[in-house]
């Protein structure tokens, strides 16, 4: 199954097959779990070509581990892996197993942010947005850049993705508020997903969001944007 194919949910336990760049990944994934959304895309892409040798990296909600299997294969020395539901976690770890990732892993359930380690050079997430189930959609993207210093070292990074409907410019005046040097590091338009045209207040809401959506021949288009954003020294 190519990315342009994938399912928004398995039903089933079930293989998916995901490309990132040059790296073809074929997943073990449990049923009821979200198979890779764009956001999920673009960050393995990003991931992809990036070095994370001799780096300590904490991974919030790692699903299947699609991401973690990526950070493994790009020289990850140590990786802490959360995810709230502790039934994922066995599947993220036989995904890790399956393509060699040797270096000490560490599985925890925890509920986002809730974890009790620190020192991390990196920290990647996908925060939840439009499917978030909080009244304040930007809550998972507030309370991750919020709480950054509490997790990461002098000089370490977020690296994480999210749209353009869930207000980029305010994200950026966030980060630096909160003394972190932004990058983007990549960035790509997004056509709406179904399940967006099934909640109108939603709909509503990113209407109202500056520069949240492009239309182009009908089609209404999101862009998502992956951050690098680095603590001072």
């Amino acid at each position: 199954m190519l990315n342009d194919d994938i399912p928004d949910k398995n039903l089933d336990e079930s293989h998916l097959k995901c490309s990132f760049g040059a790296l073809e990944l074929e997943l073990e994934v449990p049923a009821g779990v979200w198979n890779p959304t764009p956001n999920g895309i673009l960050l393995g892409e990003t991931l992809e070509q990036m070095d994370f040798s001799n780096e300590k990296v904490l991974e919030l909600g790692t699903g299947c581990g699609i991401h973690a299997v990526i950070l493994g294969l790009r020289g990850a020395s140590e990786l802490l892996l959360t995810e709230v539901d502790g039934s994922i976690l066995g599947h993220a770890e036989r995904n890790l197993q399956k393509y060699g990732i040797t270096c000490p892993v560490e599985f925890l359930i925890a509920d986002w942010i809730q974890v009790n380690q620190n020192g991390f050079d990196t920290v990647v997430a996908n925060p939840p947005f439009a499917l978030s189930n909080k009244t304040y959609r930007r809550y998972f993207i507030d309370t991750l850049i919020l709480e950054s210093h509490k997790l990461l070292k002098p000089g370490g990074r977020l690296i994480f993705i999210h749209s353009t409907m869930g207000d980029v410019p305010r994200t950026i005046r966030l980060l630096e508020e909160c003394g972190l040097s932004v990058r983007i590091l990549a960035d790509k338009d997004f056509p709406f997903r179904d399940y967006y045209f099934e909640d109108e207040v939603y709909l509503k809401e990113m209407a109202a969001v500056p520069g949240s959506y492009t239309v182009r021949d009908g089609v209404r288009y999101e862009r998502l944007v992956a951050f690098e954003a680095r603590m001072p020294r």
